[in-house]
């Protein structure tokens, strides 16, 4: 191996592409190939799997994948490192060697386990770890609903150990999605625990590739800079020594690396420009972002500060169920057929007190004189949670069935009545990192990893150059004259979840438009623009590096993605939303954009 590791990704979720494996050992050369399959919700789901089956409970995906690249990837020198374990990485190293023996192979196959506090979590708050809920402050002996599974965020030392020890295919459980990249780096150039710089470059890396696609054009908002979606192609990270790296694809793939498909993806997920891990904690105000190439952007300068001491836990407890019916209300007095539906609904049911959360919300979707049926319809969308499924389930989707024949004209529904789902509620707590012990199962033997030292004292950079929070004003625009333009067709977003909450990222193409946008968009204007935002708590970041500001809004999805009653859970269409609207804003910059 050079003095460069080349390391590619093949999955940023359970369901990703399934050839991406053998696409990206085939399609050039890489050193290591990584796979992210884990989410909040993925280790609820695959708690249920084991639930019906204890020898399962990892991505089955994963597995079959390696039954086609296994031999591949032995004969190239290729190390594979994923956290498709889930919550039996064991039962995963049992399988991944029955499917060696059947093809003949012998590779050293090792699990990284410790992050499954489940069985621990009584002790551990007897010890004085309260788990308290990162957004409510609420302790978890208070929590309604028991905890099915916990499992903190592990760093990239484990994966070292590993590989130090011949690993060729090294499987977790809850390893943290970007430590698949900093783990390899670690061994590789042989660094230290107080190698902050160096494990900050890494852990920005692997946030960049961790989702796939994301990183070379998917999802992303110019989607006119995208040559072709057509085979889309995986992120590749070549890795350097000081923690500097270039982001690429394979070539011929479809999709594209530019400095903007980087930049939406390094926004992605995020909170602060203090990006938290395990091992570091990452500035994403300090790195530089450069396209070098066609399809090769260079990132340095990326910035580590000691970890905070604590560990992440992501902790899902089984409240009660969750259910929701769809009514089609068509043409004229929709209003008037919301409320005969809804009154009429909850009578039948006894009351909303009969439920412990009851949401309804109309969706205007219909047009004035419409051309077309389909262009008449408005939704309400009813949602009924509660502890006791029954309540929650059929008895719930039946009453609205009933309705069919004795309420509004022209009643349908966008789906059959069903059970529902379990309510499943995220709750993201700290645990102190010295209570968190990874062990590595390699070669026969059980190797134990201690936790990242603390250190007191952590260095803090020095932000004072850096522009103040937008204030309303735009300085430098005052005189010009404005026109309407839709605010994505000057700036670029990208959304997603974190639990509860959502984080909305915006970015500019040029440092005019950034200094436009950098006093334009606060908060209040932000809850302005996106009206059903108004009463969430929001945090506002500049990262002027990247010409961007990031949003973070507390508390819009509810307890998570499987307790969340918005229509978007996971917040993914909340940055297409902002871009959809229609703002005032200076003509220069519309003309230097070519959008006029």
């Amino acid at each position: 191996m050079s003095d460069t590791l080349i390391i590619g990704n093949c999955s940023g979720f359970l369901g990703d592409r399934f050839s991406a494996a053998r696409e990206m050992v085939e399609g050039g050369p890489i050193h290591v190939l990584t796979g992210d399959y884990l989410a909040e919700l993925t280790m609820a789901l695959l708690f249920r799997m084991k639930m019906k089956s204890p020898d399962q409970g990892f991505a089955v995906p994963f597995l079959k994948q390696m039954e086609a690249v296994m031999g591949p990837c032995l004969d190239r020198g290729i190390k594979v490192v994923a956290n498709a374990g889930g919550l039996n990485p064991l039962g995963l190293v049992a399988a991944l060697e029955t499917v060696a023996r059947e093809l003949g192979l012998h590779p050293a196959v090792a699990a990284v386990t410790g992050d499954d506090l489940l069985a621990r979590l009584p002790d551990l708050q007897a010890r004085g770890e309260a788990f308290t809920h990162l957004d409510s402050g609420m302790d978890l002996a208070g929590a309604a609903g028991s905890p099915i599974t916990a499992n903190a965020y592990l760093g990239g030392w484990g994966i070292a150990k590993a590989l130090e020890q011949g690993a060729d295919i090294v499987v977790g459980g809850r390893i943290a999605d970007a430590a698949l990249v900093a783990g390899p780096c670690a061994w590789k150039f042989n660094w230290q625990p107080t190698d902050w710089n160096c494990l900050a470059g890494a852990y920005a890396a692997g946030h960049i590739i961790e989702c796939g696609t994301q990183a070379t054009g998917g999802n992303y908002a110019f989607m006119d800079e995208i040559p072709s979606y057509r085979n889309m192609g995986f992120p590749i990270a070549e890795m350097h020594a000081d923690g500097s790296f270039v982001i690429t694809k394979h070539p011929g793939t479809g999709g594209r690396v530019s400095r903007g498909t980087v930049t939406a993806q390094l926004l992605y997920e995020i909170e602060s420009p203090a990006y938290r891990t395990p091992d570091v904690t990452v500035r994403f105000d300090t790195l530089t972002v450069t396209e070098i190439g066609e399809d090769r952007v260079r990132v340095t300068g990326t910035r580590g500060e000691p970890p905070t001491g604590k560990t992440k836990v992501c902790i899902n407890t089984l409240w009660g169920h969750k259910n929701t019916m769809t009514v089609v209300l068509t043409g004229l007095d929709i209003e008037k057929k919301a409320a005969i539906v809804e009154e009429t609904l909850f009578q039948n049911l006894g009351g909303r007190k009969n439920f412990a959360e009851t949401h309804v919300q109309l969706i205007r979707s219909d047009r004035e004189n419409p051309d077309h049926n389909d262009l008449a319809f408005a939704h309400l969308r009813i949602t009924v949670m509660d502890p006791d499924a029954k309540k929650a389930g059929r008895l719930f989707s039946a009453k609205v069935v009933e309705l069919a024949l004795a309420s509004i004209p022209g009643f349908t529904l966008t789906g059959p009545p069903s059970q529902g789902d379990p309510a499943i509620r995220h709750w993201p707590a700290l645990v102190s990192s010295d209570l968190i012990r990874q062990q590595v199962h390699v070669n026969g033997q059980t190797l134990e990893v201690g936790p990242v030292p603390a250190v007191s004292g952590a260095r803090e950079v020095d932000n004072s150059g850096l522009p103040p929070a937008g204030s309303g004003d735009v300085p430098g625009f005052e005189t010009e004259e404005t026109r309407p333009v839709h605010f994505g067709r000057l700036f670029a977003t990208r959304s997603g979840d974190k639990g509860g909450n959502a984080n909305l990222g915006v970015w500019a193409r040029d440092i005019r438009s950034f200094e436009f946008l950098s006093g334009f968009l606060t908060c209040e204007r932000l809850k302005t623009l996106l009206p059903d935002l108004a009463t969430y708590e929001m945090q506002r970041y500049e990262l002027p590096n990247l010409l961007a500001v990031n949003f973070y809004v507390r508390g819009l999805l509810g307890h998570g993605v499987a307790a969340s009653v918005r229509s978007d859970p996971q917040a993914k269409t909340l940055g297409e939303y902002l871009r959809a609207r229609i703002i005032e804003a200076p003509a220069s910059l519309l003309k230097n954009l070519k959008v006029l």
